[in-house]
């Protein structure tokens, strides 16, 4: 026994303390532990974790950043970026959302001094001796790779059979007018397609401004607030004529146009003539796209049934028509059409 105890204690010497030699240079690895097992066990040995028996949150600082893995996301914070956002009453008015500290005063070459991990919170010393706290949650939610794996509202690339599958209904003007709920269900039918339709609106210009205003600041433009037509050709403009119009966005002539309008293009003399070819088949192309049937939803709008378009992502359009016919609209601020599903809950 004493003979089978000495040569195990041998063996755990060699381990542990033994060096041997390689092919004549002055590197030392330990006997018969594989180099692919020992790179392993080094890259283990730099992360730390919040409790030995647990790998739900760990750490190890690099020479500009830290990295974090927790909630099964690999993250990476820049020190600089660390210390700017310190959530601290010194360094951020949690009443207003605003930073008091003045990042411009941060070392760009700051490291904290110690990192202290547990369940719930990272704390940062920096060299001054000011103590960051992170909620670990909050992290998450607002770091870079938290960013990339949270999903914004959801957006369906739609065509008119997906769109009628879909069976999205309209809401009603009450609801949506009074409830929360009803505006909320607008909202996301509207993030999901681009389009949402709200039904028994007193078909007059001034209930269609109250319904406008209960998603968004009217925009004033050169058509004014509110716009009212039917069919004038004096006002010089195809939309108020009886004529078809092709698929298009609006106000593509304003500093932030909505998009592309195949009407009202300016002439084309600030594309090279070398150019000019090339980007007429790249037009070809997309007109030609634009014009797929399949691609295509017709609705008939009655008296009563408002149609909400989102003109960063739809395009709309119209037949020729005979009769009369008479329509009321007006421009929405994208912003603040935006900020109202945030606040009722929604990832817009």
């Amino acid at each position: 026994m004493k003979q089978l105890l000495r040569m195990w204690c041998r063996r755990l010497a060699c381990l542990f303390k033994v060096p041997c030699r390689l092919s004549g240079s002055t590197r030392h690895r330990s006997p018969w532990l594989p180099r692919d097992r020992r790179t392993i066990l080094a890259a283990a040995a730099r992360w730390h974790h919040t409790a030995p028996e647990s790998l739900k949150c760990a750490w190890q600082l690099h020479g500009d950043h830290l990295e974090l893995r927790y909630a099964n996301t690999l993250m990476r914070f820049d020190f600089v970026w660390l210390r700017d956002h310190c959530r601290s009453a010194s360094c951020y008015n949690a009443k207003t959302n605003q930073r008091s500290l003045d990042t411009a005063s941060v070392d760009l070459g700051i490291k904290p001094k110690a990192v202290r991990v547990d369940e719930t919170t990272l704390f940062l010393t920096w060299p001054d001796g000011h103590v960051t706290r992170y909620g670990l949650e909050w992290l998450v939610k607002n770091s870079y790779e938290g960013q990339k794996q949270q999903v914004m509202h959801p957006r369906i690339l739609w065509n008119a059979e997906i769109y009628r599958q879909a069976q999205v209904p309209s809401v009603d003007c009450r609801s949506f007018l009074e409830t929360d709920e009803g505006l909320k269900e607008f909202l996301q039918n509207f993030l999901l397609y681009g389009i949402a339709f709200v039904e028994n609106v007193t078909p007059t210009k001034e209930d269609t401004e109250i319904l406008a205003e209960r998603v968004s600041l009217i925009r004033e433009t050169i058509y004014g607030r509110m716009w009212y037509f039917t069919s004038d050709f004096s006002r010089g403009d195809t939309a108020y004529t009886k004529l078809a119009l092709d698929r298009h966005t609006d106000t593509t002539y304003f500093q932030e146009p909505c998009g592309y309008n195949n009407y009202d293009r300016a002439v084309i003399n600030t594309v090279p003539y070398d150019v000019v070819h090339r980007w007429y088949a790249a037009h070809r192309t997309l007109t030609a796209e634009l014009r797929r049937p399949e691609n295509e939803l017709w609705v008939k709008l009655k008296p009563g049934k408002a149609l909400f378009i989102d003109n960063w992502r739809v395009l709309h359009g119209r037949e020729a028509f005979t009769g009369y016919r008479q329509l009321c609209g007006c421009y929405l601020t994208r912003d603040d059409v935006l900020n109202t599903a945030r606040l009722l809950g929604l990832q817009a």
